[in-house]
């Protein structure tokens, strides 16, 4: 019994949010935030949220990055406008292009894991945030279809890549540049 106790007490300590931490995820959520609502305004606007993703989760690693990320999406969920555009609202954390945002996730948590694994070296961190992207923009592009289809009817897959994929290819590609560059360059600031 003794040891049941104890090994459930050394899981949750490895879980323990310390209060660098917690300010950590704060900042990192603001940024993400503050991000989201520079916009480049071309056929299809740039923001500059997933830049601030990459770059929260290669500088401070899987757990902060990921919970940034998660109450980023939580907030704006439940209204407050910190999504693109300054919205909010479970509608667009839903809708159709609900699936990319929700994909931040993932490209949190592999771009973290491989900063916490490789420590912030360039070559892994590139990769991992190159893989992120494809996982984003796969997770995101299949929730878009099932959407739209629900919604409007059936769509074809070039259309949706047409639509939501290839605009944003080379401005996401340049946004993991600046990333992986401050993700390094800060990065050997960062302490924990």
């Amino acid at each position: 019994m003794s040891e049941t106790v104890s090994s459930t007490v050394a899981n949750r300590s490895k879980f323990k949010m310390t209060t660098a931490d917690i300010a950590v995820v704060a900042v990192s959520t603001a940024l993400i935030a503050v991000c989201s609502w520079i916009s480049i305004p071309l056929t299809v606007p740039i923001t500059l949220q997933t830049f601030a993703v990459f770059a929260v989760a290669g500088l401070f690693g899987m757990k902060r990055g990921t919970l940034a990320v998660l109450v980023y999406l939580l907030l704006g969920g439940i209204g407050v406008p910190v999504l693109a555009g300054m919205t909010g609202g479970l509608d667009k954390i839903i809708g159709l292009t609900g699936g990319y945002l929700l994909g931040f996730v993932f490209i949190a948590l592999i771009v973290g894991f491989v900063s916490d694994k490789f420590e912030r070296k360039a070559l892994p961190l590139l990769l991992a945030m190159l893989l992120g992207l494809a996982v984003c923009y796969a997770f995101g592009t299949a929730w878009f279809m099932f959407v739209y289809a629900r919604t409007s009817g059936a769509v074809g897959l070039g259309t949706v890549l047409g639509w939501c994929v290839i605009p944003f290819i080379i401005p996401d590609c340049a946004k993991i540049s600046c990333a992986l560059v401050v993700s390094n360059r800060v990065g050997k600031y960062v302490k924990f």
